[in-house]
Parts: C-alpha cells; sequence; structure tokens
C-alpha cells in the first residue's frame, strides 16, 4: 500500500505549516487523497511533491490563481513563468527607480521631504500628458486612419477609461508608464498593432450599429466574463462557449459569414494577430497601470482560454 502522512508531518517534510496546507486544501488548491476514519486529512508522496512544488512557486512570489492554472494546466507553465518574469522586471525597475529618489533625497543639503515631493512629481505622469502622447503617435502612425472620431474612441474605450484618466499612480505604475511609452516607440510594435486593425475595419465599414452600442455590448461581455471569473467557470463550461459565440459575432460582424463556425474562426484570425510578444507586454503594463484594466485582463485571459478549447475541441472533432 502507497505510505500516507498526516497533515502534521506533512508541514513538517515540505517546511511549512499545518495552517498553510490547511488552507491550500480549503481553497482547492491541493486536496488531501484521502482521510481517516476520523476525518483527518492523509497526504500521499505525490500530494507531497505537489506541495512542495506550489510552496517554490509561492516563493518566486507567483499568484495562488497562477498556480492554480498551473496546475490544473489550464495554462501553459511557459507562458506563466513568461508573465512571472515580466512582473519582477518591473519590480526591478521601480526599485531600482525608487532608490535612485531616496539617495538624491538623502545627499539633497536642504529639505529632504521636499526634494523627494519635487523628485516624485516630476516623474508623474498627468493624464492630460498621456493624452497628447497617444494622440500624437495615432496621428503619426496613422492608426485607423480614414474612420469616424467615434469609432477610433470606442477601439481605444478602455485604454483610456482605464489608463489615460488614471489619477495619480504609485512608483511601480509609474515605471510601467514609461515602460509603456518605450514599447509604444518601438517599431515593431506598432507593426504588431497596424496588424489588428482588419477586423475592426471590417466592423467600422460593415455597421450593424452604432459605436457607443458595440461599447456598451463589449461592457456586458465584460461583466458576463467577471461573473464567470467569480463563480470559477471553465473555459469549457456552457457559460464561457456562449461568452466566446457572443464576442465572435461581434467582431465578425460581416455580412457574407452565415454560419456560427464562420465568424468562429474569421474571430480566430483577429485573436491571433494579437497574440504577439510585444501587445501581450502591452496587456501586462496596462494591468499594472490600472486595477480595473487587471480585472479586465484576467476576463480577456478567460475569453482567450474559452477559445482555445473551442478550437482544440473542434479540431479533435475532424480528425475523429
Amino acid at each position: 500500500m502507497e505510505e500516507k502522512y498526516t497533515i502534521g508531518e506533512t508541514a513538517k517534510i515540505i517546511g511549512s505549516t499545518i495552517k498553510t496546507v490547511r488552507y491550500y486544501d480549503e481553497i482547492g488548491l491541493l486536496k488531501p487523497t484521502s482521510y481517516t476514519d476520523g476525518g483527518h486529512r492523509l497526504y500521499t508522496v505525490k500530494d507531497i511533491w505537489r506541495l512542495e512544488m506550489i510552496t517554490n512557486l509561492r516563493y518566486l512570489d507567483f499568484g495562488i490563481d497562477d498556480i492554480s492554472k498551473m496546475i490544473s494546466e489550464e495554462l501553459s507553465v511557459t507562458r506563466t513563468l513568461d508573465w512571472q518574469i515580466e512582473s519582477m522586471e518591473t519590480q526591478v525597475n521601480t526599485l531600482m527607480d525608487m532608490i535612485s529618489i531616496l539617495r538624491q533625497a538623502k545627499e539633497h543639503n536642504g529639505d529632504s521631504l521636499q526634494c523627494i515631493h519635487d523628485l516624485v512629481n516630476a516623474r508623474t505622469i498627468k493624464a492630460e500628458n498621456k493624452k497628447q502622447f497617444i494622440d500624437k503617435k495615432v496621428q503619426e502612425i496613422q492608426f485607423l486612419n480614414g474612420i469616424p472620431k467615434e469609432w477610433k474612441d470606442s477601439f481605444f474605450y478602455y485604454f483610456d477609461k482605464y489608463i489615460i484618466n488614471q489619477v495619480k499612480g504609485s512608483a511601480k505604475q509609474t515605471a510601467a508608464w514609461h515602460e509603456l511609452q518605450e514599447l509604444i516607440n518601438d517599431p515593431q510594435f506598432i507593426k504588431d498593432l497596424k496588424n489588428t486593425e482588419f477586423l475592426y475595419m471590417n466592423i467600422v465599414h460593415q455597421p450593424k450599429y452604432n459605436a457607443t452600442t458595440l461599447v456598451r455590448k463589449l461592457e456586458n461581455i465584460h461583466d458576463r466574463l467577471n461573473k464567470a471569473l467569480k463563480q470559477k467557470s471553465p473555459a469549457s463550461s456552457p457559460i464561457v462557449q456562449a461568452i466566446v459565440d457572443d464576442t465572435a459575432r461581434l467582431y465578425a460582424n460581416s455580412e457574407h459569414l452565415d454560419n456560427k463556425e464562420d465568424y468562429f474562426y474569421y474571430f480566430v484570425k483577429y485573436i491571433q494577430r494579437t497574440k504577439t510578444k510585444r501587445l501581450e507586454r502591452c496587456e501586462t503594463l496596462c494591468a499594472i497601470l490600472s486595477p480595473q484594466y487587471y480585472q479586465l485582463s484576467k476576463a480577456n485571459q478567460l475569453l482567450f482560454q474559452g477559445i482555445e478549447w473551442r478550437l482544440e475541441h473542434t479540431e479533435n472533432s475532424e480528425r475523429e
């Protein structure tokens, strides 16, 4: 018979506490393989190995949600590691900037607190400056050129709402904005961004509704995604798959797309063009800049997972 260990023995083996191991069970991250007749938890060697892996990932500052998705294989390990590396790089840049401010303040002969105030304010980007930077860049690269202003505004709706109009942020958010500016100035990023134009142009030139209605429908989709996140609905669930269908129908807004699979694959073409390293980094930086955008990003991740599940499921069905 496979040897089993009590929760106390397990906690000791992995160098943790009973409280922590119990917590992982309570939140569904890792449940014991079995229980004693008295209802006490029993862990196998495999359970202990997974608990050690969780402990190591927590040491590297991975969030519980990301660990859960890695263990369940809902997210690939490679993708999650990339996200964590990028997050830590941002933290390093932030800390270096903060250290620079503190050192300058320490060396300042006058009022150190006033020096800190001046240095922080000099680094903080105001909403109007952000808006000017983005407007100038959009005009320079002729992005979405030739379409009415209300449609351009609908494309940048979430960016304007959560990033441009954000109030004064933390040092980490300021560092993220500076990196975002550098990214937007990268010619390859501009090339990636312009590759996403085609589907939006299709909506504009063959509209079933106006720009305001499009934004309202997008808000509804993200409300549903947030609800699905709270309910912990998997990508394969009918709830998420219905959202995938409705989103695909919303974007693949063309008269010649008659059936469900046509507009789904048309939508997939658009999504695939957004999955570049630079566009995904832009998404990560925006999530750092705004808690609201972070929630939006989590909702989008669930949507993308639903699309990936649909593609895999459809391809398997076709092979059978």
